[in-house]
């Protein structure tokens, strides 16, 4: 079986333009995330962007990279477009702004549809901290019995109207699909549920996919901001 890891990256950020090469310790932050997924042996690794500036800086790291369309919506589109040329079984989302990643977690996103030829999708939660229960823009999930997500939100889902039996779930926004279901999302429309969250993972529900939810540890902190950049360099400087 043959897989794909895609780490979807382009300069254009609204909140910190250019981040993909920010430095952070001497390295531009997307080769801390190829690195990353290098290190989890899942498969083969690609940068898609739509940014010529990217494309030179992973021939001189030495990993492969293709220009894409500059008007996708979402990494999953990117990706979906990659697909076209790019045949793979699975392909995994591995987000370019996450230069903390622990390898493991790409490895435990993959590892049930590697076994499991009925698994279309999948995907990882964490236990969510309390300091983190409220904020909206860590998403949650909920799953069934089986470890399948039945809805993500950007409240604190279960409400706790009576006390929780499990831990709240964290969404970790890291992605396994088989081809045919990533080539089915970018031809769909934007769904209800997916506009009023603005989560594109709530399009595959509606649609009927099922995500299988694997547990992860998540990485210490994700870069959108250049105060987050900053915390990062600190935090590999501790680790270095």
């Amino acid at each position: 079986m043959k897989t794909l890891v895609v780490i979807p990256a382009r300069m254009s950020s609204t909140r910190f333009p250019g981040k993909p090469l920010v430095d952070l310790m001497g390295k531009p932050m997307i080769q801390w995330v190829v690195e990353a997924a290098i290190k989890s042996q899942v498969g083969d690794v690609i940068v898609a962007t739509p940014d010529a500036k990217i494309l030179d800086v992973c021939e001189v790291i030495g990993v492969k990279s293709v220009l894409t369309r500059a008007d996708h919506p979402s990494g999953t589109d990117r990706i979906a477009e990659v697909s076209q040329t790019f045949d793979a079984d699975l392909y995994v989302n591995v987000q370019g702004d996450e230069p903390l990643l622990d390898p493991a977690d790409i490895h435990a996103c993959a590892n049930p549809l590697q076994e499991d030829p009925s698994i279309s999708m999948g995907s990882l939660f964490a236990i969510c901290p309390n300091e983190e229960e409220h904020n909206p823009a860590v998403v949650k999930v909920v799953t069934d019995l089986d470890s399948f997500a039945l809805y993500f939100s950007r409240h604190p889902i279960p409400y706790p109207r009576n006390a929780r039996e499990t831990p709240l779930k964290k969404h970790l926004g890291l992605y396994a699909y088989r081809k045919e279901v990533l080539q089915s999302f970018s031809t769909w429309n934007m769904t209800p549920l997916e506009t009023t969250e603005s989560l594109e993972q709530l399009r595959f529900l509606e649609h009927g996919v099922r995500i299988k939810m694997s547990q992860g540890k998540g990485s210490a902190l994700a870069v959108d901001t250049p105060e987050q950049a900053e915390q990062v360099r600190r935090i590999l400087k501790n680790e270095l």
